[in-house]
């Protein structure tokens, strides 16, 4: 059985920041582990990828062709399904080998998440080549901190779990920035409730009063279903990596299938005594 990790979030989430940090954590822990990069348009990272899409296709390639001419944002999907069209690239890059433990840095545009189909390709194409797959989703805790936007976030986290139907886990990224403040604040909405999302909605504009309700009901949904929990994460506390890769590592069943270790004890003779205890009739 192999492994796989899809790495995903908005732009800025510290997606390539994560995949360092645990790959790095999982080679401490003498564990195998590779890094691929999915991001056509990324510049730097501080982990040697063992696969690159860019050697398969560059963003700059679909905005410079004089036919294509796409845009940032239409090059990053063109990049994307161009790799789904040529999978046979992508399975001889990732070879073959049993018990592959493989992190995927995809690139920080959520469309491909929360509506498009490109990523759940993927996503299907791995499963097929024997991978047990999980995805992350990584949301900057600095952009979490008040009601409104946490309810945002959430609802971008709910429409990309329902879009790739894997088993998933919502990361709180970058919570060693936050200050104490933010950090006290945030705590309110890490177990969801209605009356704390709601907050800081604010009732007396226009458009609060018009979507009163509206936002009541979603943050009703939220508290009554625990559709959507995060993870907080902090990227310098190897205690909070192994708590969330204990969390994924279960849910993609890693080590599941691994030998338990067991102590050798010699067996004592049943007429050896040497424990000291007097046998009786």
């Amino acid at each position: 059985m192999r492994y796989a990790q899809l790495v995903m979030g908005p732009a800025g989430s510290g997606k390539s920041t994560y995949c360092s940090a645990v790959a790095e954590h999982i080679e401490n822990e003498k564990n195998s582990v590779m890094v691929v990069n999915l991001d056509p348009a990324a510049e730097r990272f501080k982990y040697s990828p063992t696969v690159d899409i860019r050697e398969l296709i560059h963003v700059d390639d679909a905005m410079d062709d004089e036919i294509l001419h796409f845009g940032p944002n239409g090059g990053l999907v063109f990049c994307m399904e161009y790799l789904i069209e040529n999978e046979d690239w992508l399975r001889e890059q990732l070879g073959e080998d049993d018990d592959d433990y493989i992190l995927f840095d995809l690139p920080g545009q959520i469309e491909l998440y929360t509506h498009m189909k490109t990523v759940k390709q993927l996503a299907d194409l791995l499963q097929n080549w024997g991978f047990n797959v999980c995805s992350v989703m990584l949301i900057d805790s600095q952009f979490m901190v008040d009601g409104p936007k946490f309810i945002s976030g959430t609802m971008a986290a709910l429409s990309v779990m329902i879009n790739l139907e894997l088993p998933h886990v919502n990361v709180l990224s970058k919570m060693d920035l936050l200050s104490k403040t933010a950090r006290k604040h945030l705590d309110n909405y890490l177990e969801p409730d209605a009356r704390a999302l709601l907050s800081d909605v604010k009732s007396h504009t226009s458009w609060g009063k018009k979507y009163r309700h509206l936002s009541k009901r979603i943050g009703q949904m939220i508290e009554d279903y625990s559709l959507v929990q995060f993870v907080p994460l902090n990227i310098k506390d190897e205690e909070s990596i192994s708590g969330l890769l204990y969390t994924i590592n279960t849910m993609i069943q890693y080590g599941e299938d691994q030998d338990v270790r067991m102590a050798d004890f010699d067996q004592q003779d049943s007429d050896d005594n040497a424990g000291g205890v007097e046998e009786f009739d």
